[in-house]
């Protein structure tokens, strides 16, 4: 049974946002047992539109709150 993600992470290629967003994202799961789904809006024309000037963005599954970069570990951690 696969687990469905607690926080969703927009981002794509070339992004030096992301990245250092990605290197929260990753000290985020060693510190606490979070599934993080990465969604690429480079695939959805949507998503470009919704999300192209804002990434990255991380959305927390059960409430839809999202976050904007800049954003801390704290911040990331009190969506979950």
């Amino acid at each position: 049974m696969t687990r469905k993600a607690d926080l969703f992470f927009y981002t794509t290629a070339g992004c030096h946002l992301c990245e250092q967003a990605e290197a929260l994202l990753i000290q985020l799961i060693d510190q606490r047992q979070v599934s993080i789904e990465a969604i690429d809006i480079a695939e959805s024309e949507t998503l470009v539109d919704q999300y192209g000037l804002r990434i990255p963005v991380v959305k927390a599954a059960k409430t839809e709150q999202e976050l904007g970069w800049p954003f801390s570990l704290e911040d990331l951690a009190s969506l979950i």
